[in-house]
């Protein structure tokens, strides 16, 4: 018998070994070996020398575009330097005026390179605190897997799941917490935000934002290591903004990578001072005697120093949404319309926004196989086209099945963060229908996890403008075409209808009117940016839809929703356009020029009376969503657009007369 063709191996039977069997004997050929996979010893004398080979060096970097960056022309060594001075002077104390001594990697990780270290010397006139005798570890810009690391060694609640994901907990907050998020009002914001009645933006003043980002930063500077994301938002190259998060958890840090856009190595050298900085704490309170102070949560913008302080939650939407605020500040300025709408492409370049709160199915009809997903939530409309603000998406969970949604499904695997799910404790199977931890549950992840995304995720000009409202009380029609006006007067009314709690027996839909569809972060007032939308849609020759994916042929509890096959026959005719060569009839009170027909669709149901059996209930019931509709409005009225009333009585004439 050979073996590997160099050795006999034989049988004999005048020798034997234990329990009285035959000897086997191996004869080693001339110049042959027995086995070919014996190697040199590793030269190792501990586990941690066996580790430190285990790990591969990172390949050198990018080359340097010498013409570009604040950190171009200058060596390796220095460049790092910089780097971490910029880090330092992010987390410098205001009272000392001195960054603290950082260092580069995780000090429980013994590393054999020297430690690159930038110590600020502190004025002799001022006393020397306990924490300037001590470094603090910034984790730059880990990967995924290294950040899975670190908080499965570190965070209690952190566990990988039978997909890959990471499942954590968020602590108490499980949502945002808009009525303790705070503006600072100064001379940047007195005259630019939208402040009073109605208003997202509570306002504080500067030293008060001052004294929770010192307590902030003396938190995350008393740790012995920090993450530190330095990454972009909005795909538009020419108007995309740098951004730096500081955070004390590896969930903060892997959430943002997901959430925000990912620099090349190249971008990441060239990165320089950030144009706003989050410093995370949220595992510290705020001091609940300071000012303005009305829990132990605050979530503070202050738009003149380009910095958002989080003490008292660790839900890490508060950082998506925060960002998105200050694109919501930031973007208009450069006459770049924000948007709260998911946005997709077709094979022939059209493009379609979609604007719509929870429960109108914004996520579902901007999800579609034969379109291209350019995002889901955030995006900005320049002279250059449609951009996603956002590197990631951030999907609910509650409920979540393979059938009903695959692309979400299967978007949640290694990388990707789950919040506050409940799993099962062996397998690591998920129970997306388990609420004992909170009904927000949240999955975020990179956008090139869904199959059909666009990257980079940029657009031409959108062709379709479809508002989106769930009508529980079931008087509007499926389908209407909007003028500019009535486009405008429904943008800035953001209305859908939620369904009450049942008290004995009765169930009484809940209109709910949310600004721009997403009044929480908007920062101007409401009319600007449903100007700046008009103004965009009149240029490029986009179309206004409202489409009411609610209930037809009474309210919640007597008709029926519109099935979604019917709206998603509907939202096709729109993007082939085939919806605009129809016959239209206006409706009485809220005037919708609505369609007689539409393929697939039952011609019956796009007229609501049509549908409603009882018509003098039909008839009180659309004069009620009538009023609801005037009284919101109030609010807006005394807002002058341009110069004039004009464009104001105009979008006044587009709303319900009766």
């Amino acid at each position: 018998m050979a073996a590997n063709g160099n050795a006999r191996v034989s049988m004999t039977n005048g020798d034997t070994g234990r329990n009285g069997l035959a000897k086997i004997q191996t004869q080693k050929r001339a110049n042959g070996v027995c086995h070919d996979d014996s190697t040199t010893p590793v030269k190792a004398q501990t586990i941690d020398e066996l580790h430190s080979l285990q790990k591969k060096k990172s390949a050198p970097t990018t080359p340097i575009n010498l013409m570009q960056g604040s950190f171009a022309a200058v060596s390796e060594d220095e460049r790092r330097k910089q780097q971490l001075q910029s880090i330092s002077a992010s987390l410098a104390s205001l009272t000392r005026e001195t960054g603290p001594k950082v260092v580069k990697g995780d000090p429980a990780r013994p590393s054999s390179e020297p430690a690159r270290v930038v110590a600020h010397h502190v004025s002799p006139t001022i006393t020397v605190s306990d924490s300037a005798l001590k470094f603090t570890h910034v984790l730059y810009n880990l990967s995924p897997a290294e950040l899975y690391e670190q908080a499965i060694k570190y965070e209690k609640g952190s566990f990988i799941t039978s997909s890959g994901a990471l499942a954590t907990l968020s602590g108490a907050k499980t949502g945002r917490s808009p009525k303790d998020k705070r503006v600072v009002r100064d001379e940047t914001t007195e005259d630019d935000l939208w402040w009073g009645k109605g208003s997202p933006n509570i306002e504080m003043d500067e030293h008060t934002f001052l004294v929770n980002r010192e307590r902030a930063v003396d938190y995350l500077n008393s740790l012995d290591k920090v993450f530190v994301n330095d990454q972009f938002l909005n795909w538009d190259p020419q108007n995309r903004i740098k951004v730096r998060i500081v955070s004390a958890r590896a969930y903060h840090s892997l959430f943002m990578h997901n959430m925000c856009i990912r620099p090349t190595p190249q971008e990441l050298e060239n990165f320089g001072t950030p144009d706003f900085t989050i410093y995370n704490a949220g595992q510290f309170p705020c001091n609940r005697y300071t000012h303005y102070m009305t829990s132990s949560t605050s979530i503070d913008l202050n738009l003149a120093r380009r910095e958002m302080v989080i003490l008292g939650t660790q839900y890490a939407g508060e950082m998506k949404k925060g960002l998105f605020s200050v694109m919501h500040y930031l973007m208009p300025k450069r006459q770049i319309l924000s948007l709260h709408s998911g946005c997709n492409m077709g094979k022939e370049g059209d493009v379609a926004l979609f604007f719509g709160l929870s429960g109108t199915g914004k996520t579902t009809l901007s999800t579609d196989h034969n379109r291209y997903l350019i995002g889901d939530d955030e995006h900005c409309w320049s002279d250059n086209g449609v951009s996603n603000i956002e590197g990631g998406c951030y999907a609910k969970c509650i409920d979540l099945s393979r059938e009903k949604e695959p692309d979400i499904w299967n978007a949640i695997k290694f990388g990707t963060v789950l919040e506050n799910v409940v799993f099962d404790e062996h397998t690591r199977e998920v129970d997306y229908s388990d609420k004992s931890v909170t009904e927000n549950t949240r999955a975020a992840y990179p956008i090139e996890y869904i199959p059909n995304a666009k990257i980079p995720c940029v657009a031409s000009h959108p062709k379709n403008v479809i508002l989106l409202a769930c009508d529980a009380f079931g008087v509007l029609p499926p389908v209407s075409k909007l003028t500019l006006a009535q486009t405008m007067y429904h943008f800035i009314s953001g209305y859908t209808a939620l369904v009450a709690g049942t008290e004995e027996g009765i169930k009484e839909p809940q209109a709910t009117f949310s600004a721009c569809f997403g009044a929480a972060f908007i920062m101007l007032h409401p009319t600007k940016y449903a100007a700046m939308l008009a103004a965009k849609m009149q240029k490029h020759g986009a179309t206004g839809w409202l489409v009411n994916t609610g209930w037809s042929g009474g309210r919640y509890g007597s008709g029926s929703r519109i099935k979604l096959a019917y709206t998603r026959k509907i939202i096709d005719a729109i993007h082939s356009g085939s919806l605009l060569k129809a016959n239209y009839k206006k409706t009485e009170v809220f005037g919708l020029e609505i369609p007689t027909e539409v393929e697939g669709v039952p011609s019956e149901i796009l007229e609501p009376s049509n549908t409603w059996s009882d018509k003098n209930a039909y008839n009180e019931t659309l004069l009620k969503l009538a009023g609801l509709f005037k009284n919101n409005f109030e609010g807006f009225v005394a807002h002058k657009i341009g110069k004039d009333d004009k464009l104001t009585d105009e979008i006044l004439a587009a709303g319900p007369i009766f």
